[in-house]
């Protein structure tokens, strides 16, 4: 665990709060966990950004960190509002609270549409982009009737499964993930699909406005994915594939993960099927999924909270503790390495407290030396800037 508290004190609510927040997000080596614990040390965005250099420096960064140019930070603020849309910040009153419950939440997120959405009861349903006819055809039928129950329906805006989630769910409410900026639709065939959503549903991104989506996106956007649901539904995907990865997301954030089983014999059913063997739900039917949510306390409090607005946390102390790192990130790179660690065990390997751990950890990420990871896990990277 984190030895600062994720929900920062510092609320954005002024223009100049936001796009603070989204200068120190769009920051180069910051990412979700070290936002969250900058703005814990330094009390704001504003004063978290002064500071970055330095701390960049003692942890070994030969090059300047320089954060982006507010001017440019503003350009892509007006530009989004120009496409209708807008940024919403962690702990913002409408802030998804679902999302807000995972270790790595965005602390910015880009939307266009009804922001209103993110706060309903919602499940995830993901697949295969190759997927078979009766695959389409099966997704299409449980998001409309998963609609239909009050469940607003999330995907990633891929084509196959993805697709036929969010065209089955387009009257009832859906909210699509996209891996690259807002503005970029991918892919291209689904642009129709895309602006329906906007104008009906709500489509979110993590990355800056212009980003086309590359391969280390997906994992991000579909951790998001995840986290908005209470409950992922797996239908056709192979064992390697990034529907897979969300599944495991999903548990690893407290979700329940139900699976659609198909023919032995078919490589998009082995992904369903091994879920379904490690103790995922069975789905035949949409009335699967809802009698599970009923019976599934996780779901149960996922729901109860979309009301709810998380609680402010006090801050003990704001000042940058005395701690000499050196020696720590020293421990830390003997004790490291490209395969990823729990920050957990690599603190109790270096015989290291959290305080000091955690700050050295801290200046080593926005050096660019570690990388942070899903579970609170971090990797050696293999070169410094």
């Amino acid at each position: 665990m984190s030895l600062f508290a994720k929900v920062p004190s510092d609320t954005p609510t002024s223009h100049k709060g936001k796009l603070c927040w989204l200068q120190l997000i769009r920051t180069q080596n910051v990412g979700p966990i070290t936002f969250y614990n900058l703005l814990e040390y330094y009390g704001s965005a504003e004063e978290a950004l002064i500071a970055l250099p330095e701390l960049a420096k003692k942890g070994g960064r030969k090059k300047p960190l320089v954060a982006p140019d507010i001017s440019t930070i503003e350009k892509e603020y007006e530009k989004l509002q120009k496409l209708g849309g807008d940024i919403i910040c962690a702990h913002d009153p409408l802030y998804p609270i679902t999302l807000a419950a995972t270790d790595d939440a965005p602390p910015v997120l880009s939307y266009i549409g009804d922001i209103n959405l993110a706060r309903s009861p919602c499940l995830a349903i993901v697949g295969a982009r190759n997927a078979s006819i009766n695959g389409r055809k099966f997704a299409q039928k449980i998001a409309n009737g998963l609609g239909k129950s009050g469940q607003v329906i999330v995907s990633g805006l891929a084509r196959g499964i993805d697709t036929a989630a969010h065209s089955g769910a387009l009257q009832s409410g859906t909210i699509a993930v996209v891996a690259g900026g807002i503005d970029v639709v991918y892919p291209r065939e689904n642009e129709s699909l895309y602006n329906d959503i906007k104008q009906q549903g709500l489509v979110f991104a993590e990355s800056p406005l212009g980003m086309e989506p590359i391969a280390r996106h997906f994992p991000k956007r579909n951790r998001i994915v995840s986290g908005l649901s209470s409950g992922v539904v797996v239908i056709e995907a192979t064992i390697k594939s990034g529907s897979l990865i969300t599944a495991r997301m999903a548990g690893e954030q407290g979700r329940d993960v139900y699976a659609v089983p198909g023919y032995p014999q078919d490589p998009r059913a082995q992904g369903p099927n091994k879920l379904i063997q490690d103790g995922a739900t069975l789905v035949q039917h949409t009335d699967d999924i809802l009698n599970a949510l009923e019976s599934y306390n996780g779901g149960n409090v996922m729901r109860d909270s979309a009301n709810q607005q998380a609680p402010a946390l006090e801050v003990v102390s704001r000042e940058t503790p005395e701690i000499d790192t050196q020696n720590a990130k020293n421990l830390i790179i003997q004790n490291l390495s490209q395969m990823p660690l729990a920050v957990d065990e690599l603190l109790r390997a270096c015989h290291l407290s959290i305080p000091a751990g955690q700050f050295a950890l801290l200046e080593m990420e926005l050096a660019g030396r570690i990388q942070r990871l899903p579970g609170n896990r971090v990797a050696l990277l293999d070169s410094e800037e």
